[in-house]
């Protein structure tokens, strides 16, 4: 239920900006590639704090395969997980949809109303749109990996544990931002499976005046650029951690004996 309501979260906020940004007189028309970064970024800070105590706030399959990759994910949850995410994902496709129901009639031109919904290359060129995928999801992958608790060292040598809330979310809301600007010129930066296929099938489904096509030839890049970019970021972080890794074992086998 968590990832479900927090990708749903996620997919709402995000795609509105899209459609704030894209479909015709709304508020925020034309408001630019800025904004839509930022508002992806902001959509990921609500969506992770919002459940991040309930289940982890993967909120994207990429995450949670990599997670299971890097060995901190039980891979007994990993399907539950995913499925929860893509009905989010749809959830929240749809709310965006009703949000902005009296513009998908003033908007003329098919291809802006699918690109509120999922992703489109600013050039079609498979090869390269795959690999910037792949690159902006092992970006993301690897950032979370690497986050860190925050903590207190004290004087006799113990360390305190530290909650910092909804703000410790903040670095991978960043993160997103980051990458949006600085990746996302190529494809649109999907870095997110369920973000991207589940709009695009509720644009599929859902009755928009002139939608054009839903454009399938090009969905598979959006899902399997970012999952094998998770994957690729999961074992790098394994290597470079490795030694941390055995130290541990080590020390565990140590104590048990």
């Amino acid at each position: 239920m968590g990832e479900f309501v927090g990708t749903a979260l996620l997919v709402l906020i995000g795609d509105s900006v899209v459609a704030n940004n894209c479909l015709a007189r709304t508020k925020g028309n034309n408001a630019g590639w800025l904004a839509m970064c930022a508002g992806w970024g902001l959509a990921v800070f609500v969506g992770v704090y919002c459940v991040a105590a309930a289940s982890g706030a993967h909120l994207n399959p990429a995450v949670t395969i990599g997670l299971w990759w890097a060995g901190v994910f039980e891979v007994s949850q990993v399907m539950s997980y995913i499925i929860a995410q893509m009905l989010g994902a749809f959830v929240g496709a749809l709310l965006m949809w009703l949000v902005y129901l009296p513009h998908w009639d003033k908007t003329l031109d098919g291809p802006t109303k699918l690109g509120v919904f999922c992703n489109a290359p600013a050039i079609r060129a498979p090869l390269s749109n795959f690999l910037t995928e792949m690159i902006a999801t092992g970006i993301l992958i690897f950032g979370i990996l690497s986050l860190k608790d925050a903590q207190l060292n004290m004087d006799d040598g113990s360390v305190v544990k530290m909650s910092l809330g909804a703000v410790g979310v903040l670095p991978v809301a960043l993160l997103v931002f980051a990458i949006g600007l600085c990746l996302g010129g190529s494809t649109g930066y999907a870095i997110n499976p369920a973000r991207d296929l589940s709009p695009r099938i509720a644009h599929a489904f859902l009755p928009i005046p002139n939608k054009g096509s839903s454009d399938w030839g090009y969905a598979w890049i959006p899902v399997f650029g970012p999952l094998a970019g998770g994957l690729i970021a999961a074992w790098i972080f394994n290597v470079l951690n490795a030694s941390d890794t055995a130290a541990n074992i080590v020390a565990s086998v140590a104590a048990a004996g």
